[in-house]
């Protein structure tokens, strides 16, 4: 049985997550949330004992159907913010979660499906009009071209609470 790497006590929350950097061309995958209509990266909760490059190949595989592959870290982010308002496991708590977003490689003419596992609508955004949707962590909008085109890993805190990106 496996077990998501997450702690709750009283009003905190903190989470080990992993995203992913799937591109196609000036595009890039994304989750929009059902519940509040943001866009969030593909991935999920790291399980005790996994490694995060292998819950970001699972997480991919089971809400995209698409066997891809880590190529590298691109951003480790330290995310803090209110939990969403309609989301029962984190509404209105102090949510920590630490991230690590890898870039990854998908097998040549893959077909991805249009919804995650969870029925939430998979969306291509293109990567020179992101700062027309509501992207969250709100730092990708300005580390993304960064970490794509960098070659190195980012590391970010991102503090809604302050709007502090670092």
């Amino acid at each position: 049985m496996e077990f998501d790497c997450y702690l709750a006590k009283e009003n905190y929350y903190f989470r080990y997550r992993t995203g992913a950097i799937i591109l196609r061309g000036k595009k890039m995958l994304f989750v929009k949330n059902f519940l509040e209509g943001y866009y969030y990266m593909i991935g999920g909760a790291v399980h005790l004992g996994e490694t995060s490059r292998d819950c970001i190949e699972r997480e991919v595989f089971e809400e995209t159907g698409v066997k891809c592959k880590a190529i590298r870290p691109g951003i480790i982010c330290e995310n803090f913010f209110s939990g969403d308002r309609l989301d029962e496991r984190i509404k209105d708590k102090f949510c920590h979660i630490l991230e690590f977003y890898y870039l990854m490689e998908a097998p040549e003419g893959s077909a991805f499906q249009e919804e995650t596992d969870t029925n939430e609508e998979l969306v291509w955004i293109d990567l020179d009009e992101i700062d027309n949707y509501d992207v969250r962590p709100v730092m990708l909008k300005t580390k993304l071209k960064e970490a794509i085109d960098g070659g190195h890993v980012l590391h970010v805190i991102n503090d809604d609470f302050h709007h502090i990106i670092l």
